[in-house]
């Protein structure tokens, strides 16, 4: 196996995918629709729009970072802040 397919492996790996949020509770579920159809969201942002409590928006944050489908960066308007991003194979 050559280094650049041992690569591509490890990055398909490192992605998640919808069957990975599939046993996902409801809450994380949700944040991860809410990403789908919105580009780039804050913790507060998505808290906002799902209605949820901000412990619980963090908590399914956690989760779907566990499972790789969620990428986030620091806010360059605010460095306080993170952005988050769904990543998921179409």
């Amino acid at each position: 196996m050559s280094a650049s397919e041992t690569f591509r492996q490890e990055s398909e790996q490192e992605r998640g995918s919808w069957d990975d949020v599939r046993e996902l509770p409801p809450s994380a579920k949700l944040v991860a629709k809410v990403l789908e159809y919105n580009d780039t969201m804050t913790q507060q942002e998505i808290a906002d729009e799902t209605l949820l409590p901000a412990r619980t928006v963090r908590y399914a944050l956690n989760r779907l970072d566990e499972e790789n489908v969620v990428d986030s960066r620091f806010s360059f308007s605010d460095a306080r802040k993170r952005l988050y991003s769904l990543d998921i194979d179409a």
